[in-house]
Protein backbone atom coordinates (compact mmCIF):
# COMPACT_ATOMS: atom_id res chain seq x y z
CA UNK A 1 0.00 0.00 0.00
CA UNK A 2 1.48 3.27 -1.20
CA UNK A 3 1.43 6.26 1.11
CA UNK A 4 1.21 8.81 -1.44
CA UNK A 5 -2.23 10.45 -0.47
CA UNK A 6 -2.47 9.07 2.87
CA UNK A 7 -6.33 8.63 2.13
CA UNK A 8 -8.48 5.51 2.89
CA UNK A 9 -11.48 5.08 0.78
CA UNK A 10 -14.41 3.12 3.41
CA UNK A 11 -16.36 2.13 0.62
CA UNK A 12 -19.76 0.91 2.31
CA UNK A 13 -21.76 1.18 -0.40
CA UNK A 14 -24.36 -1.77 -0.60
CA UNK A 15 -23.93 -2.68 -4.53
CA UNK A 16 -20.66 -4.46 -6.95
CA UNK A 17 -21.90 -1.51 -8.98
CA UNK A 18 -21.96 1.27 -7.09
CA UNK A 19 -18.86 0.39 -5.73
CA UNK A 20 -16.81 0.05 -8.80
CA UNK A 21 -18.36 3.49 -9.76
CA UNK A 22 -17.09 5.57 -6.45
CA UNK A 23 -13.59 3.68 -6.60
CA UNK A 24 -12.75 4.75 -9.96
CA UNK A 25 -13.84 7.87 -9.40
CA UNK A 26 -11.84 8.04 -6.86
CA UNK A 27 -8.65 6.11 -7.37
CA UNK A 28 -6.52 9.18 -8.24
CA UNK A 29 -7.05 10.90 -4.54
CA UNK A 30 -6.66 7.37 -2.92
CA UNK A 31 -4.48 5.28 -1.62
CA UNK A 32 -6.15 1.55 -0.58
CA UNK A 33 -10.34 0.59 -0.40
CA UNK A 34 -11.71 -0.53 3.16
CA UNK A 35 -15.00 -3.06 2.61
CA UNK A 36 -16.74 -4.02 5.33
CA UNK A 37 -19.56 -6.53 5.93
CA UNK A 38 -22.28 -4.46 4.00
CA UNK A 39 -20.77 -4.25 0.39
CA UNK A 40 -19.13 -7.97 1.05
CA UNK A 41 -22.73 -9.42 2.12
CA UNK A 42 -24.64 -7.45 -0.69
CA UNK A 43 -21.79 -8.09 -4.00
CA UNK A 44 -20.39 -11.40 -2.38
CA UNK A 45 -16.61 -12.09 -1.82
CA UNK A 46 -15.93 -11.66 -5.08
CA UNK A 47 -16.14 -7.48 -4.76
CA UNK A 48 -12.79 -8.19 -3.21
CA UNK A 49 -10.86 -9.25 -6.13
CA UNK A 50 -12.85 -6.83 -8.50
CA UNK A 51 -11.41 -4.16 -6.14
CA UNK A 52 -7.93 -5.73 -5.67
CA UNK A 53 -7.82 -4.58 -9.42
CA UNK A 54 -8.14 -1.11 -8.92
CA UNK A 55 -6.39 -0.31 -5.10
CA UNK A 56 -5.38 -2.13 -2.33
CA UNK A 57 -7.97 -3.76 -0.26
CA UNK A 58 -8.21 -3.97 3.64
CA UNK A 59 -10.73 -6.13 4.21
CA UNK A 60 -12.36 -4.53 7.50
CA UNK A 61 -13.99 -7.64 9.40
CA UNK A 62 -12.89 -6.81 12.47
CA UNK A 63 -12.38 -10.24 13.25
CA UNK A 64 -13.08 -11.38 16.95
CA UNK A 65 -13.16 -15.27 17.55
CA UNK A 66 -10.54 -17.68 18.53
CA UNK A 67 -7.58 -18.26 16.63
CA UNK A 68 -8.79 -21.35 14.12
CA UNK A 69 -11.88 -19.48 13.28
CA UNK A 70 -9.74 -16.13 12.92
CA UNK A 71 -7.24 -17.99 10.78
CA UNK A 72 -9.56 -19.38 8.08
CA UNK A 73 -11.42 -15.96 8.04
CA UNK A 74 -8.17 -14.21 7.37
CA UNK A 75 -7.06 -17.14 4.75
CA UNK A 76 -10.30 -16.36 2.30
CA UNK A 77 -9.99 -12.70 2.51
CA UNK A 78 -6.44 -12.96 1.31
CA UNK A 79 -7.13 -15.59 -1.20
CA UNK A 80 -9.33 -13.21 -2.85
CA UNK A 81 -7.22 -10.11 -3.23
CA UNK A 82 -6.87 -8.21 0.03
CA UNK A 83 -3.79 -6.56 1.08
CA UNK A 84 -4.97 -6.60 4.99
CA UNK A 85 -7.65 -7.40 7.21
CA UNK A 86 -8.61 -5.72 10.35
CA UNK A 87 -9.18 -7.57 13.33
CA UNK A 88 -10.21 -6.75 17.18
CA UNK A 89 -8.15 -6.81 19.63
CA UNK A 90 -10.02 -8.39 22.85
CA UNK A 91 -10.13 -11.66 22.13
CA UNK A 92 -6.54 -11.53 23.06
CA UNK A 93 -3.25 -11.78 22.16
CA UNK A 94 -3.37 -15.77 20.78
CA UNK A 95 -6.42 -14.78 18.27
CA UNK A 96 -4.46 -11.49 16.85
CA UNK A 97 -1.19 -13.42 16.54
CA UNK A 98 -3.09 -16.08 14.31
CA UNK A 99 -4.18 -13.54 12.44
CA UNK A 100 -0.94 -11.73 11.84
CA UNK A 101 0.41 -15.41 10.92
CA UNK A 102 -2.13 -16.31 8.33
CA UNK A 103 -1.57 -12.74 6.93
CA UNK A 104 1.76 -12.62 7.06
CA UNK A 105 1.61 -9.72 9.12
CA UNK A 106 -0.19 -7.50 7.43
CA UNK A 107 -3.05 -7.11 10.06
CA UNK A 108 -4.30 -3.84 11.91
CA UNK A 109 -5.87 -4.34 15.30
CA UNK A 110 -8.56 -2.29 16.49
CA UNK A 111 -7.79 -0.32 19.63
CA UNK A 112 -10.11 2.11 19.97
CA UNK A 113 -13.26 3.07 18.19
CA UNK A 114 -14.16 6.03 16.63
CA UNK A 115 -18.35 6.37 17.53
CA UNK A 116 -19.29 7.95 21.05
CA UNK A 117 -19.91 4.27 22.07
CA UNK A 118 -16.39 3.56 21.78
CA UNK A 119 -15.42 5.50 24.67
CA UNK A 120 -17.21 2.70 26.73
CA UNK A 121 -15.17 0.00 25.93
CA UNK A 122 -12.71 0.13 23.98
CA UNK A 123 -11.34 3.31 25.04
CA UNK A 124 -10.43 1.86 28.71
CA UNK A 125 -8.31 -0.60 27.02
CA UNK A 126 -6.74 0.94 24.22
CA UNK A 127 -3.46 0.69 25.82
CA UNK A 128 -3.46 -2.76 26.51
CA UNK A 129 -4.63 -3.69 22.54
CA UNK A 130 -2.12 -1.35 21.32
CA UNK A 131 0.81 -3.23 23.49
CA UNK A 132 -0.96 -6.46 22.37
CA UNK A 133 -0.71 -5.61 18.71
CA UNK A 134 3.28 -4.92 19.07
CA UNK A 135 4.08 -7.99 20.42
CA UNK A 136 2.02 -9.71 17.75
CA UNK A 137 3.76 -8.91 14.89
CA UNK A 138 0.82 -6.61 13.47
CA UNK A 139 1.17 -4.54 10.72
CA UNK A 140 -0.45 -1.35 12.67
CA UNK A 141 -3.54 -0.24 14.64
CA UNK A 142 -7.03 1.34 13.97
CA UNK A 143 -6.98 4.71 16.19
CA UNK A 144 -10.06 7.05 16.38
CA UNK A 145 -9.44 10.56 14.07
CA UNK A 146 -12.45 11.87 15.98
CA UNK A 147 -10.08 11.64 19.24
CA UNK A 148 -6.52 12.67 17.57
CA UNK A 149 -5.11 12.66 21.77
CA UNK A 150 -5.46 9.12 21.58
CA UNK A 151 -3.91 8.63 18.43
CA UNK A 152 -0.70 10.32 19.98
CA UNK A 153 -0.85 8.44 23.13
CA UNK A 154 -1.24 5.11 21.34
CA UNK A 155 1.33 5.80 18.92
CA UNK A 156 3.74 6.43 22.18
CA UNK A 157 2.81 2.56 22.61
CA UNK A 158 3.58 1.26 19.11
CA UNK A 159 6.18 3.02 17.83
CA UNK A 160 6.86 2.73 14.07
CA UNK A 161 3.82 0.88 13.60
CA UNK A 162 1.11 2.40 11.06
CA UNK A 163 -1.92 3.85 12.30
CA UNK A 164 -4.79 4.30 10.40
CA UNK A 165 -7.52 6.50 11.53
CA UNK A 166 -11.47 6.36 11.05
CA UNK A 167 -14.06 9.33 12.04
CA UNK A 168 -12.80 11.78 9.18
CA UNK A 169 -15.88 13.51 7.75
CA UNK A 170 -19.56 12.43 8.68
CA UNK A 171 -18.10 11.42 12.14
CA UNK A 172 -16.64 14.72 12.92
CA UNK A 173 -12.71 14.31 12.54
CA UNK A 174 -10.65 16.23 10.46
CA UNK A 175 -7.49 14.33 8.40
CA UNK A 176 -5.28 16.95 8.91
CA UNK A 177 -5.73 16.90 12.83
CA UNK A 178 -5.22 13.08 12.48
CA UNK A 179 -2.12 12.91 10.63
CA UNK A 180 -0.69 16.00 12.77
CA UNK A 181 -1.54 13.26 16.04
CA UNK A 182 0.53 10.51 13.82
CA UNK A 183 -1.79 8.62 12.10
CA UNK A 184 -0.03 6.85 9.10
CA UNK A 185 -3.57 7.04 6.85
CA UNK A 186 -6.98 8.67 7.21
CA UNK A 187 -9.88 6.25 6.44
CA UNK A 188 -12.99 8.60 5.14
CA UNK A 189 -16.53 7.02 3.83
CA UNK A 190 -19.57 8.93 3.95
CA UNK A 191 -17.77 12.26 2.58
CA UNK A 192 -16.40 11.04 0.10
CA UNK A 193 -19.23 7.70 -1.39
CA UNK A 194 -22.22 10.11 -1.00
CA UNK A 195 -21.14 12.49 -2.51
CA UNK A 196 -22.67 14.69 -5.23
CA UNK A 197 -19.25 14.21 -7.09
CA UNK A 198 -16.96 11.50 -5.10
CA UNK A 199 -13.82 12.50 -7.30
CA UNK A 200 -13.63 16.02 -5.86
CA UNK A 201 -14.76 14.69 -2.56
CA UNK A 202 -11.83 12.68 -2.26
CA UNK A 203 -9.43 15.08 -3.66
CA UNK A 204 -10.48 17.78 -1.05
CA UNK A 205 -9.66 14.67 1.36
CA UNK A 206 -6.09 14.68 -0.05
CA UNK A 207 -5.41 18.27 -0.62
CA UNK A 208 -6.36 18.87 3.54
CA UNK A 209 -3.96 15.47 4.05
CA UNK A 210 -0.93 16.89 1.73
CA UNK A 211 -0.76 20.21 4.20
CA UNK A 212 0.81 17.71 6.70
CA UNK A 213 4.43 16.70 6.16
Amino acid sequence: MEKRTRVILALDVTSSEEAMRVVGAAADYIDAVKTNWPLTLAAGPEIITQLSKVKPVVCDMKIADIPSINRLIVEQAMARGASAVICHGFPGEDSVKACVEASKGSVYVVTEMSHPGGKQFTAPIADRLAEIARVAGARGIVAPATRPERIAALRAIIGDLEVISPGVGAQGGKASDALRAGADYVIVGRTIYQANDPREAARQVAEEARTVE
